[in-house]
């Protein structure tokens, strides 16, 4: 085995037939069996080149979730393909450009994704059911404990949910995240073992292909750190737009929540069944220290769009590093309107994004008070409410920022 000379976090194989060998000898689930997975399907493994959907491709799919349903182990499906569905039915020739039509061609396009995911689960008995959400719905707690506790209603009865990003009403997933981040959100709220996202390539590389002919596949990495993130560009496709940085982004929020995250080529039918000794070719990505369900809520305010954004002073920045709150003193400018329990960004003054948090102010009233000892806010207010501006267990430190 070569060994990826720039970090120790990564084993990297010169041939891909041995990923099979490096995987089922890091596989974390003989012991102790999988019990919840999140499999996400891409764009390109679902579309047509023409654009439409490729039944032969979901059909296998449906199968293959079907057989991990009836060895015990509860399945939940992302699914990207809604614009590629909508181009086949409006007979595109290519994907549209602007958020518009993308939104309108995602409308029509996600009733036939359905029908056909329903066509192909029924012919096993097994009932899908449709859940089209945002990043917002996982992100803010009381709208998350409902998807939630619908999304465990319908495990419990044997139901495989289906996740969509809500196009018609959200461009994020249109512009940036081929619904990777999706998943992640959702394998960590949902408490999975295992995120399995699957797309038209075989794992991690050693490089991009297109730019390193000699790239090789990674089978295992340990931790998701600068040197492997170095070695992915930002590139979509003609289906999808996330690429592989979002990929990796999306495999380094689960890993660090807990959840174990295997990258699949998914144009290989039939991978998802070695899921069950873990006797499949790919890039497994490995858990971090377990965090129980509240750790794993306050991780993911990372992930969320935030309503504003604080600048900081250099010491308050060094203290945030430092993994303390951010008071209201080391507040030098505040940026957009939010209200108190928003997630907002917390920037340097060299405008280097370090943080989110959930702010315990508004907008308007943490400007009046920025830069302010206690003895002032309360002089200012009449009483001071929070002495965090940002408390320090509601805070995530951005990739980068971390350690």
């Amino acid at each position: 085995m070569v060994t990826f000379a720039t970090s120790e976090s990564v084993e990297a194989d010169a041939h891909t037939t041995m990923s099979n060998d490096t995987i089922m000898a890091a596989w974390p689930f003989r012991e102790t069996p999988l019990r919840r997975v999140v499999v996400k399907v891409g764009s390109n493994v679902l579309a047509l080149d023409q654009g439409g959907l490729n039944s032969a491709r979901i059909t296998s799919l449906c199968d293959s979730l079907v057989a991990l349903q009836k060895q015990g182990i509860e399945v939940i499906l992302v699914s990207s393909g809604a614009v590629a569905a909508g181009r086949g039915i409006l007979k595109l020739n290519k994907r549209p450009a602007n958020i518009p039509d993308l939104q309108a061609v995602a409308a029509v396009g996600q009733g036939a994704l359905m029908e056909e995911y329903s066509h192909q689960f029924r012919r096993h008995g097994v009932v899908p059911a449709q859940l089209l959400l945002t990043r917002d719905d996982l992100a803010d707690r009381r709208r998350y404990i409902n998807v939630r506790l619908a999304m465990l209603s319908l495990l419990k009865r044997g139901v495989i949910p289906i996740v969509n990003e809500n196009d018609s009403v959200t461009i994020e997933e249109l512009k940036f995240g081929d619904n990777d981040m999706l998943s992640a959100m959702v394998a960590a709220k949902m408490e999975a073992d295992l995120l399995v996202i699957m797309s038209n390539v075989p794992g991690l590389m050693t490089g991009h292909p297109k730019y390193k002919p000699d790239a090789t596949l990674i089978p295992l990495v340990k931790k998701i750190d600068a040197s492997v993130e170095s070695l992915v560009h930002a590139e979509g496709s003609e289906f999808g737009v996330g690429g592989m940085q979002t990929k990796l982004q999306a495999a380094k929020h689960a890993t660090n929540v807990g959840v174990f995250t295997l990258l699949l080529n998914g144009n290989e039918d039939g991978i998802l069944r070695g899921l069950m000794n873990g006797t499949v070719a790919g890039t497994l990505f490995t858990a971090q220290r377990r965090k129980r369900s509240r750790q794993r809520h306050i991780h993911w305010i990372g992930a969320a769009r935030p309503r504003g954004t604080v600048v900081v002073d250099d010491g308050a920045g060094k203290a945030l590093l430092g993994h303390k709150s951010l008071l209201p003193v080391g507040v030098k400018l505040v940026r957009g309107e939010f209200a108190k329990g928003d997630v907002v960004a917390i920037v340097s003054e060299q405008d280097r994004t370090l943080a989110q948090g959930i702010s315990n102010y508004d907008a308007a009233t943490l400007a009046r008070i920025s830069g302010k000892k206690r003895e002032q806010i309360v002089e200012l207010l009449g009483a001071e409410d929070y002495a965090e501006a940002v408390h320090c267990d509601n805070l995530v430190l951005l990739p980068g920022n971390d350690g």
